[in-house]
């Protein structure tokens, strides 16, 4: 592992400084929109900004690599993002706002292809596990000392908006410093969505509710834990929780869902988190946590240890998600075509992300503060509900090239090449 982090220290201390800003930045708009009173279903919409930024730029970006190189679009869109950044706290409106998170949204795709594919081309069979992992490490590293850095100033100033694009800007120094000449982008094709829902119809359907509920929790936990009067310090270390969790959980689950039928573990996770993201309701109701004296509304009282760790357990079950939909997915297909599945996976999670802020938002005004939660136990439900009917209508199978692989959400196809189970001659066969 160290020779690996030693050949591409890179590429991995620039991506790394560049998630460190990334999850600064989201959740500072996210506590800064309630500060500024913005109306919830306009957060809701700019924070979907982010994630259409993200769709167009993963179907674009392999465009542009092809035209003009690696090193170009990386410190093209890392410099997009750091402005996007200064525009914010320069105009305080939900429409600059929505279009300053279109471009982070645009610009980091970019950096995670360039990132992805560069570290591809130095992998081989031997290594390709250890840079998966020591990436994946690395992001939800960053993200969640991006999240404690909440605490270095008021969301009210123009500090912690200015630290954001420092670390956007710092991130080109050691990608335009390396040494290393950058890899030929090999273009990389997908599975119609079509196609893939008759390969696997609860893969197909999960992803798309997935894309939904990681959306909507990463965009507005922060709104929720503002809008209830968290301090920023809670705020930081509720955030904090849900990342690690996430990340921790992934290894013992993709284990259990290696040793029985993949479709259980999905319904099992998927009833597990709706069921955490209800005691979360309950322990913060005012009138139920007053019943039980829990005291939910006084800093770090038994009330909020308590729902920071219902929230860490949703999490430990929810953010796997998507892992095991592209674990499950593979069961089905040929070994030569598992990257092109996750691709199709991934437009799929996307379509689902751009609107999950969105709806999310309206339940926490038809519903209240908690409808927040009421919009991710439903999208749990309709994943168990539709896993139970399909081990009703297909028998499992056991596809021993077919692995799981713990992997972020913001995976993209050319990351997924850096799975262990993909042939080694699959550059071959996708290259143009």
């Amino acid at each position: 592992m160290f020779k690996v982090l030693k050949n591409s220290w890179a590429l991995f201390t620039g991506i790394g400084i560049m998630m460190i800003a990334h999850g600064l930045q989201g959740n500072l708009m996210g506590v800064r929109s309630v500060i500024e009173n913005f109306n919830v279903v306009t957060t809701g919409i700019f924070m979907s900004g982010y994630y259409v930024g993200y769709f167009l730029g993963s179907r674009t970006t392999p465009i542009l690599v092809s035209k003009v190189g690696h090193i170009r679009v990386f410190a093209a869109f890392a410099s997009m993002a750091s402005l996007s950044v200064l525009i914010v706290v320069v105009f305080v409106n939900p429409v600059v706002w929505t279009i300053a998170r279109f471009i982070t949204g645009i610009s980091l795709v970019s950096c995670y292809i360039v990132a992805e594919s560069w570290l591809n081309d130095r992998a081989t069979n031997k290594n390709r596990g250890q840079l998966l992992s020591a990436y994946m490490i690395i992001l939800f590293l960053g993200l969640a000392i991006g999240m404690l850095l909440l605490n270095v100033g008021s969301p009210t100033s123009y500090e912690p908006f200015i630290l954001v694009s420092l670390l956007m800007s710092a991130a080109l120094v050691p990608i335009l410093l390396t040494k290393r000449s950058a890899p030929k982008f090999k273009k990389i094709g997908t599975i119609s969505m079509k196609e893939l829902y008759k390969i696997s119809p609860l893969g197909t359907v999960s992803s798309f509710c997935t894309g939904v509920i990681h959306s909507a929790l990463f965009s507005l936990m922060a709104v929720y834990a503002a809008t209830v009067n968290f301090t920023i310090l809670e705020i930081s270390i509720l955030l904090f929780i849900i990342t690690i969790s996430g990340a921790s959980a992934q290894a013992p689950i993709g284990y259990i869902s290696d040793k029985l039928d993949r479709r259980l573990v999905i319904i099992i996770t998927s009833i597990g988190s709706a069921l955490f993201a209800f005691f979360s309701i309950i322990i913060s109701d005012v009138s139920l946590n007053t019943f039980w004296n829990l005291n939910f509304n006084t800093e770090l009282g038994i009330g909020k240890i308590l729902f920071f760790i219902f929230i860490g357990l949703y999490a430990s079950l929810s953010l796997p998600l998507f892992s095991l939909n592209l674990a499950h997915t593979n069961d089905y297909v040929p070994k030569e075509k598992f990257v092109a599945a996750g691709g199709g996976l991934q437009l799929i999670f996307g379509i689902g992300a751009i609107g999950g802020p969105i709806v999310c938002t309206l339940f926490m005004t038809f519903f209240g503060i908690n409808g927040f939660f009421i919009f991710l136990i439903i999208f749990h439900i309709i994943i168990s509900i539709f896993g139970f009917w399909r081990m009703t209508r297909r028998q499992t199978e056991d596809n021993p090239d077919s692995t799981f692989t713990p992997l972020p959400v913001s995976i993209t196809p050319a990351g997924l090449q850096l799975d262990p189970d993909v042939p080694v001659d699959l550059e071959k066969n996708n290259s143009n």
